[in-house]
């Protein structure tokens, strides 16, 4: 097992395997392909299938015990099932984050390859505010959700970006989990450091707030000391990473990007480590060197920066009933 010097053990791996996407969120850092027809071949600097699986291979050596398959948007790609099916034969533990909108057509056949669960992305269930927020259309993405529970991929976590044009869709998406049987809620905080200053962020904590005010109970999970609140039938997760010590001192995580670089922060692109054209034994030293590099964002790589303020960044119209 791999342990940094601030001994967090590493335990899990998140792999980019494009940049690709045909949504446009307004909250993202790279801008998406528009409407795509229908998956497409790799790209030349995208990662074969298999590159992946010799980099998942490695990682499980390493004791890396699941894996997580990001993008841009993954089911761009073709031949997604098959990397799903070469990492299952290494790691069991495989799931995919993705906005849904491919979804449908598919989630039965990355079932069958081995994918355990997704998260799809979803900031509301207002179809005018979901194509603002996303430039998408909101229809096929409940599809999908729809179809990968039908087929088992359970839990399906909903991810929802919490800036100010999300903020009042929240108590309604608490009722659309709870309401529905293997869906959870991932409430996750704008990350202003990805896309630049804008005067998007809400208290996050007063988020927190209204949450533990109305939560039947509460539980922390081990990776970044993440809150869970229950709502009855409803689970609802907090990722708060900005300018949060704790958070990233209870980090358990390395990336790898699409093309093949082996990461050990997502708020850093000065910590790369190319893994092309290397031997076996040069890509268990990559590994090595990205976790002994990594330091806690937040606490380490940043030491001064500024206390988490609502005073800042006021909670929003985050009223109402929650069931």
């Amino acid at each position: 097992m791999l342990v940094d010097d601030f001994g967090r053990t590493v335990t899990d791996i998140r792999i980019s395997v494009t940049k690709r996407c045909n949504f446009g969120c307004v909250y993202c850092h790279d801008e998406g392909l528009g409407p795509v027809a229908r998956p497409r071949a790799p790209h030349a600097e995208e990662m074969s299938p298999a590159e992946v699986e010799r980099i998942v291979r490695a990682a499980r050596e390493f004791d890396i015990r699941s894996v997580k398959f990001t993008g841009g948007e993954p089911l761009v790609r073709a031949d997604m099932e098959e990397i799903v099916d070469r990492t299952v034969r290494h790691v069991e533990d495989v799931s995919l984050t993705t906005n849904g909108s491919m979804l449908a057509a598919r989630a039965e056949a990355l079932r069958n390859a081995g994918l355990k669960r997704v998260n799809v992305s979803i900031d509301s269930l207002d179809p005018q505010a979901f194509h603002e927020i996303r430039g998408g259309a909101l229809a096929p993405v409940l599809r999908g959700i729809e179809q990968a529970l039908r087929v088992g991929l359970k839990p399906v976590k909903l991810n929802l970006v919490v800036f100010r044009p999300t903020l009042p869709h929240i108590p309604e998406m608490i009722r659309f989990v709870s309401r529905t049987d293997g869906l959870r809620l991932q409430l996750i905080q704008f990350m202003p450091e990805l896309v630049g200053p804008k005067d998007w962020s809400v208290d996050i904590d007063g988020v927190k707030r209204w949450l533990e005010s109305r939560a039947d109970r509460i539980l922390v999970r081990e990776m970044h000391h993440r809150r869970i609140y229950l709502f009855g039938g409803a689970e609802v997760e907090l990722v708060d990473p900005v300018y949060n010590r704790e958070f990233c001192m209870n980090c358990h995580r390395i990336r790898v990007t699409h093309t093949g670089e082996l990461k050990g922060c997502l708020n850093r692109n000065d910590d790369l480590i190319p893994t092309r054209g290397l031997d076996d034994r040069a890509l268990r030293d990559a590994f090595r060197t990205v976790v002994a590099r990594r330091v806690p964002y937040y606490g380490g790589y940043v030491r001064d920066h500024p206390a988490r303020s609502g005073a800042d960044a006021p909670l929003l119209r985050l009223d109402g009933p929650v069931r």
